[in-house]
Order: C-alpha cells, then structure tokens, then sequence
C-alpha cells in the first residue's frame, strides 16, 4: 500500500483492480526474495490473474466510495446549481445554463485574480480550482463512461447495457447537451434536424434517412452505430460490464453525431496518472476541421474513423486490442463510407450570422454586436477561433501550468495541457461543457478562464456582451 501512497493516491479510497494499476511501476521480486527496483510498464496486462466475478465484486464495492470522491471534488470546484438562462435554450428546448460556476479561493475576486502575474497566483496558491485539469471519475482505472440518459435510451431500444459496474458518470445532467441531440446535414439543411428528436439507433437509422442519405453514406452510419468491442466492453472478462457486452458504438458518444457528453482518457500518455481526461467532442462541421483525434495526430477524418478503433478504443495498446478483439476496418468500402457520412454532419442553424461568418446588424441585438466587437478585439478570441467556422485549425499551447504547482488531485497529476485543438464555436452553446476535458461548465466559465490565461482584462459588461455573442453563433 505504501507504493501506491508515494503516487499520491490515498489508501482505501480506491479499490484498483488489475488493468487499474497497468501504467503504475510494477514491483519485481529478486532471486533472494526481496523487492527489487520497480520496472516502468507501457502495457496492459494480458493474461487475467482473477476470475470476473472476484473483480466484479471488489469494484462495485468500491462504488460508492469512488463516486462520492468525485462528487466532493465537483462541489468543491464548481456552483453546481441549476440557474439556466433566461429565453437561451440548446438545440429544442433544454434551457442554457448561465453564470460563472468555477468558485473563487476565499478573500479572492476576479478582479484581484486579473491583476495579478501568474507567479503571484502561483506563489499564493490562489488558482481557481475549477481551472485545474479534470480527473477522470476514476482516473487509476479510466476508460469510457456514458450518461445515464444514454444508457437509458440504448437499454430501451437495443437492449445493449452500458452501465459500467465500477463507475457512473459525474457531471450532473443539466450541464451537457441536448439529449438527444438535433442532427444537421449540409446536404439537405431545408429539413432542419433529420433525426426528428430521436437518438438513432440500428433499430430506427434506415426509417429515417433512407431517401434522404446515399447509399454510400447510408452504409456509412450502419457501420458507426455498429457497436464493436471496447476495452470496458466486450466478451473477455476483464471488462466492466456485468454480462458480455457487443462492445461500442462510435455514435453511443458522438450521439446524433453531436455529443452526450461521454468521456474517456486519452492514449497517448503514459504513466497513468498524467493522462488526460477527454470529453467528446461533436462531429458536426468535421469537413472543414483538419485535426482529429485524442492525440490529434490524423490529419483527415478517414484516419480517424481507421485508427480510433484500433487505438482510442483499447487505451493506446495494440496487445490488449488483439485479445478484446479488434475492429479491422477495410479502407475501401467501409471507412471512406463512413467519413463520407460524417462529412455533411453540419452545424446547427445561425440565423444571426451572415455568409462570412458574421452578425447581421439588422438581426443581432445590441449586446451581441458589442460582444463581437471584443471577441475579434480586446478580447483576443479570434486570434485562434476566426470566422466563418471560429477555427484555425490548428494547436495551441496556453502554458496554463504557470498559474499552479504540479500535484496529484483523486490519482490525476495537476500538470500541463500540453497543446490543445482549436475547436470551432459555430453552435457553442449547444455542446457544454468546455474545453478538452469538460473542466468549465459555462461560457461564462471559459470567458473568465481565457481572460486570466491571456490577460485580456475584461470588464464585467464585456464579459456578458462575449456571451451572448457566443450564444448566437
């Protein structure tokens, strides 16, 4: 136990079954018995030390206990209260919420925050905790986790379980989107949202598209709402479900092609506890988007269809692929129908932007023409997220690790970001939470995020005219 205290993990807190601690330092036992020194391990463990059902038990033990570290760790960095905004609904009806919910250390402002150097926030430990990179639920052990609603709606109409035995989701339900969500199409936006306020399913895809999508793309989405072994779920019995499951779907997470909200630990990082928590993000406008991916390393969204399978599905390791059993997708005939399906997801309607990008002044209100003007000015938003699609394509590095020391937080090294994607805000307000690993819940979260980590020095009416112009892109 005392090896797993020198990570920073407390004892007793976590029950860590045997994928759980495949990244920590395996202890290796000399010829006279004695411990010797540790050996660094990339990989997952192949052969299974333990029957299911000893596992299943220790881990849904521990349940409780793991969740509600979790939840302490929400409530202390985040108002979690429900205070939607007034008249700003998501894709139908599901009410936006508003505010800023990272909360402040005690005898701090905003206002004191921005007019500090990072080497001071740092020195004085004052960084809002709530900007601090996300720990998984259960960061030692990771891998997908799915909101109870789509759980819920699969059960209903596949009878396909992805309740995890050890873990259940985290985030509270009125801080992720729509559910289910509209889907778009470029090819054909005088239909509005094709899926007609349903999730799509195997069960229901063809009724609804056939005739308006190709053959090709209609084969496209059979294949990404077929569910294909998953390192949490699949028929081996190192799984996390409790009966043998078929395994994933790529749209269980990318819902209606948008997103539920599912989250995952990204592949390529080792040791475990410096992987990066990942929420999913939504596959509407993938045709003008370059960078895809956990570790952003495809460069076209035919790779990423190929390659998220192989890799992302099985956390970054082709050995236990090949045991779970691996999803070969043919180049051809199956991964180019896919992409040619993803590619006409489109972005929800804008009824306020012109062709460019643009508000219409004849059709935005005074606090959103405002809020423009900030964001391609003092603002400095657009510097990365220019219109039309509020992209460029590319990385960034904010170096945000300046503002905080290096620590362990419920098994999740507080180190750096790293680079991150820009991703487009064309329909922002449809997709919470924000950033990479969902840590702002709100716009009004990312707007006092960017304005410490820039510097921008914002008013407060300049910060509500940045997000009310978001809210209408």
């Amino acid at each position: 136990m005392n090896h797993f205290k020198r990570l920073g993990l407390v004892a007793g807190a976590v029950s860590v079954s045997i994928v759980g601690i495949w990244l920590l330092d395996t202890p290796v036992i000399s010829a006279a018995g004695q411990d010797a020194q540790p050996v660094k391990n990339s990989y997952i463990p192949v052969d299974d030390k333990e029957s299911f059902a000893t596992v299943h038990d220790r881990m849904a033990a521990a349940k409780a206990g793991i969740m509600k570290r979790q939840r302490d760790l929400l409530a202390e960095r985040y108002d979690l209260s429900d205070r939607p905004a007034s008249g700003v609904v998501m894709d139908r009806t599901k009410p936006v919420q508003e505010g800023v919910r990272v909360k402040l250390p005690a005898g701090v402002t905003w206002d004191d925050l921005a007019k500090m150097t990072s080497e001071d926030i740092r020195g004085r430990g004052i960084f809002p905790n709530g900007f601090l990179p996300l720990p998984h639920a259960n960061h030692p052990e990771g891998g997908m986790v799915f909101s109870a609603l789509e759980i819920q709606e699969m059960l209903k109409q596949e009878n396909r379980d992805l309740t995890r035995f050890d873990l259940d989701f985290d985030i509270p339900e009125r801080f992720l989107p729509e559910f289910p969500p509209a889907m778009y199409l470029s090819t054909r936006p005088d239909l509005g949202d094709v899926s007609q306020g349903q999730l799509l399913t195997v069960n229901n895809y063809y009724e609804l598209l056939s005739g308006i999508l190709n053959p090709k793309q209609l084969e496209g989405l059979r294949l990404l709402l077929t569910p294909f072994p998953q390192q949490q779920f699949n028929e081996t019995i190192d799984r996390r479900s409790v009966k043998p499951s078929r395994g994933v779907a790529c749209l269980d997470c990318h819902a209606n092609g948008g997103t539920n909200g599912a989250f995952h630990l990204v592949g390529d990082i080792r040791p475990q506890e410096f992987r990066h928590r990942i929420e999913t993000p939504a596959l509407r406008g993938v045709n003008i988007q370059r960078l895809f991916g956990s570790q952003r390393a495809l460069k076209s969204v035919e790779d990423f269809t190929e390659f998220e399978q192989r890799a992302a599905y099985f956390d970054g390791d082709p050995v236990i692929a090949t045991k779970k059993g691996v999803n070969v997708l043919e180049r051809g005939s199956q991964v180019h129908f896919m992409a040619e399906f993803q590619d006409i997801l489109d972005f929800p309607p804008a009824p306020k932007l012109g062709w460019d990008g643009m508000l219409d002044p004849n059709k935005a209100s005074a606090a959103e023409m405002r809020g423009q003007a900030v964001f391609f000015g003092q603002g400095r938003c657009a510097s990365c997220h220019s219109a039309p699609y509020y992209t460029d394509n590319t990385m960034h590095d904010l170096h945000a690790e300046r503002f905080y020391k290096q620590h362990i937080e419920n098994g999740m090294m507080m180190a750096h970001d790293g680079a991150i994607k820009t991703f487009p805000l064309r329909g922002i307000k449809d997709t919470p939470p924000y950033m990479h690993d969902g840590r702002l819940l709100t716009l009004d979260d990312t707007v006092e995020y960017f304005n410490l980590i820039l510097g921008t020095k914002l008013t407060d009416a300049e910060k509500k005219d940045l997000v009310a112009f978001m809210r209408a892109l």
